[in-house]
């Protein structure tokens, strides 16, 4: 413990806006006296009325009685002196967090004239998102003593803080202020001083690749959005919640990490420009990305119809889609029977052709129809479904080990393995066998769909479908028409996985279509950040799961994905977009040759629990 008593000494916050009042009252409500500084009599006024309100709002939802109410009122001692951070409690506080606007000038003034007031043994914290805290810290004259301190908004709510140390950071103070985040009931992770900390740095490079995504009319705004949902399980899209963050303040903490980092992807995306400049700032100003409702305010969740950011296509009248009653599965695999159970269950006809004899038999326990029984029993069981769906589903598939059984299908999908060579050969023999007018369909992840589509002779047919594992359970399927596809094929596939309850969204066929191309270079990012010391991979995946609420940190989600999956979409995207960013790791790269593949073979990044060495 540093020499401050925490129960003896105050905690000063300068700047009592949204961030400074959340921080305030966070740490009254954990015991702490806090002496909340605003610049005059106005600003204090609605400072104290925003933490009066936030403590109003946990009076009516129980979670604070009128005890514990007064209690916290008792313990904020707001004014407008800032020779208050000495004159308080018996030798002055021991901590000062500034929480003024994100601008250096100011923040740089603001802790020179607090380190002149402040008792010498006093630590000053930042509470900057984006800034250098060694550049403020060395404008004052205790630059061992002033570290980041960034929390979340709403500061009551939100667990994480980033404490952030310097080079010159003297471990006593940083072992404090862990101290005081930990004893207002937060979660601290660590990090060095680097343009955007932890969440920040892999959060805007991945906000910004999806501008550039909608920028490019690659996919809509809506379809990115739904895709990072569904696909990864993120609260929101990327796009959803730049309009949230504000799309002025997006592009200002992208500024300030290309002025430190120089890296491209830093660089704010024109379009992202052009609506600041435009006035469509997202949420607070009623339309960003997405438009939203004015009746519901700047905290609703809901939208509008339409887009205000290009299309993907040019708006026109969509083609009738092709109707299709018996649906054709190539593989045996995972990926081919999960797709084959959703379309049984839909109501469709499913042939499924897969290679050995044992595979379709129907009686082999370890067949197609063994295994998918199971799988529905299973779902029967779980009341996802009943035994008479059950028995009808079965009684829709057909198994073979002829590819001229498909003959009859109205589209077939392929799901072999992910092998270019493999899938353009089958692809010339399903364009052989398959009926004019039938729709040819890949389920690849990371390989171009053209090169399947030019395998055959009517490539105005083929389209990428990449359904996502498991595909019961998993709603997204991204669909991929090539330069080639025809708008029938398009809108058939669309049908199909409507029909089949799933969600479609539509991208153009590039290296990772939406999912792949915003995830990877994500947790090539993370990756990289470990391998320069930076955080360790416990606060990187702490700091993305409180502070992001990603259902996964990036590197418990690249042990399950696999890590040698991990390297070679990695390694499609940068061959795509030759992109320095997007190079795969040389951590990575070692893991991999070392065979530490992650779950699958109980080493990855983590051992049952534990960092691997690395």
């Amino acid at each position: 413990m540093a020499e401050m008593s925490l129960s003896e000494r105050p905690i000063a916050v300068v700047g009592l806006g949204t961030m400074g009042a959340g921080i305030a009252e966070a740490l009254a409500r954990a015991g702490f006296t806090v002496v909340g500084i605003e610049r005059d009599a106005d600003a204090l006024r609605r400072g104290g009325e925003r933490v009066a309100r936030s403590l109003e709002r946990a009076r009516a939802h129980g979670q604070l009685d009128a005890a514990g109410h007064d209690a916290v009122v008792a313990r904020l001692r707001l004014g407008t002196d800032l020779a208050a951070v000495a004159a308080a409690g018996t030798s002055g506080c021991g901590l000062v967090i500034e929480a003024v606007e994100e601008r250096l000038e100011a923040k740089a003034a603001l802790l020179a004239r607090l380190d002149e007031l402040a008792a010498p043994d006093t630590v000053l914290a930042t509470n900057t998102s984006s800034l250098s805290v060694l550049e403020l810290a060395a404008g004052t004259g205790r630059p061992q003593r002033v570290l980041g301190m960034h929390w979340f908004n709403p500061a009551p709510v939100m667990r994480l803080v980033e404490v952030v140390r310097t080079v010159v950071t003297d471990p006593d103070a940083l072992a404090m202020v862990v101290e005081v985040a930990e004893a207002a009931g937060k979660t601290p992770v660590v990090t060095a001083d680097r343009a955007g900390f932890i969440a920040n740095a892999l959060l805007f490079g991945y906000l910004n690749d999806a501008v550039r995504m909608a920028e490019a009319r690659f996919a809509t705004a809506s379809d990115i959005d739904t895709a990072m949902r569904l696909g990864c399980g993120h609260p929101m899209g990327p796009l959803a919640l730049l309009d949230l963050i504000g799309l002025d303040t997006a592009r200002e903490i992208l500024d300030s990490m290309f002025a430190q980092t120089g890296d491209r992807r830093h660089a704010p995306a024109p379009l992202l420009g052009q609506l600041v400049a435009a006035g469509l700032l997202g949420r607070k100003s009623g339309r960003g990305f997405h438009t939203y409702p004015p009746a519901t305010g700047p905290d609703s969740n809901g939208t509008v119809p339409g887009d205000p950011t290009p299309a993907a296509v040019p708006a026109a009248a969509a083609p009738p889609s092709r109707p299709v009653r018996v649906c054709g599965v190539v593989g045996g695999g995972t990926m081919a029977l999960g797709i084959t159970q959703v379309l049984l269950r839909s109501g469709h006809e499913v042939v499924v052709r897969v290679r050995r004899p044992d595979q379709a038999d129907p009686a082999a326990a370890g067949g197609v129809r063994g295994r998918l029984d199971a799988a529905l029993a299973a779902a029967v069981t779980r009341g996802r479904c009943t035994e008479d769906e059950r028995a009808a589903a079965l009684g829709r598939l057909r198994t073979t080990t002829d590819l001229g059984d498909l003959g009859d299908c109205d589209i077939l999908i392929e799901a072999v393995v992910e092998d270019l060579a493999v899938k353009r050969a089958l692809f010339s023999d399903l364009d052989k066998v398959a009926r004019p007018g039938a729709v040819l369909a890949t389920t690849t992840s990371s390989l171009p769909v053209i090169e399947c589509a030019t395998a055959t002779s009517r490539p105005r047919d083929v389209v990428g479908m990449h359904w996502f594992n498991p595909a019961p359970a998993m709603r997204l399927v991204e669909v991929v028409p090539t330069v080639l596809t025809g708008a029938a094929a398009t809108e058939t596939v669309l049908a199909l996985a409507r029909a089949a309850g799933q969600q479609p969204v539509r991208c153009a066929d590039r290296a990772g279509f939406i999912v792949n191309a915003l995830l990877f270079p994500y947790l090539g990012d993370a990756i990289r950040m470990v391998a320069a010391h930076y955080a360790t991979m416990e606060d990187i995946d702490t700091a993305m799961t409180l502070g992001c609420a990603h259902p996964m940190g990036p590197f418990a989600l690249a042990d399950v994905i696999g890590l040698d999956v991990t390297l070679a979409i990695t390694r499609s995207l940068h061959e795509q977009f030759r992109e320095p960013g997007l190079a795969p790791a040389a951590l990575l790269e070692q893991l991999v040759r070392a065979g530490f593949l992650g779950r699958k073979t109980g080493r990855g990044f983590r051992e049952h629990g534990r960092r691997a060495p690395v």
